[in-house]
């Protein structure tokens, strides 16, 4: 659970969210146990009033260039800001199950 309060720290110092879900959703994909290669993040953040979806994600990437360049695989963000959060109802799908790999040999 290292790179996961990694990324829970550098998010929150950098961007002071109102909401912030970090989840490691390594193990629904074809890595060994207890990975923390696959992340999905949830951040609501006035940072965001007035970015594009495009530059929300380029300040995320940029908090976390050295997750990405070494243990993080995939990053799936979810950036809101809090107008946007409240009308989502607070909430955001669940990620899809992962068929790449061995998963999809399994099919």
């Amino acid at each position: 659970m290292i790179v996961q309060q990694q990324i829970e720290q550098q998010l929150q110092s950098r961007f002071s969210p109102e909401f912030l879900e970090v989840g490691n959703e390594s193990y629904m994909h074809s890595v060994p146990p207890d990975s923390e290669t696959h992340f999905r993040v949830v951040v609501v953040s006035s940072s965001f009033e007035g970015c594009s979806r495009v530059a929300r994600h380029q300040q995320v990437y940029a908090v976390l260039a050295s997750q990405l360049a070494g243990p993080v695989h995939a990053l799936a963000l979810h950036t809101y800001t809090a107008i946007e959060w409240e009308k989502r109802e607070q909430g955001v799908k669940a990620s899809p199950e992962c068929l790449g790999g061995s998963k999809a040999d399994q099919a």
